[in-house]
């Protein structure tokens, strides 16, 4: 297991120490960054005041962000039985492309 250090991150121009593996450093400040900016962008607009909401309503569209996009994706993956008849498509049509020959 990695050890973990101490990463300083920054959001609404305060400091904020979090501990992480190094090799988890970088989507990290990636992820701070995001915040920031998203709360950045609600802040701004006015219609949310405090910090502590301005947080939640950033934290809320992240999750809403990140479901719709594993909603998307498990829509567009192929399951097994998808894979299975795939298979058999690909297969026949070479029997019959190989017989024709």
């Amino acid at each position: 297991m990695s050890a973990s250090n101490t990463v300083t991150i920054l959001v609404l121009d305060k400091e904020y120490q979090v501990q992480c593996p190094p090799e988890q450093r970088e989507a990290l400040q990636r992820a701070a960054l995001e915040l920031d900016q998203r709360m950045r962008t609600i802040r701004q607009s006015g219609s949310v005041i405090g910090l502590e909401r301005i947080a939640i309503m950033a934290a809320l569209n992240l999750s809403y962000d990140l479901l719709e996009t594993q909603d998307q994706a498990s829509e567009s993956a192929l399951d097994s039985d998808d894979l299975e008849r795939l298979d058999q498509k690909v297969f026949q049509a070479l029997q019959a492309l190989s017989s024709s020959n």
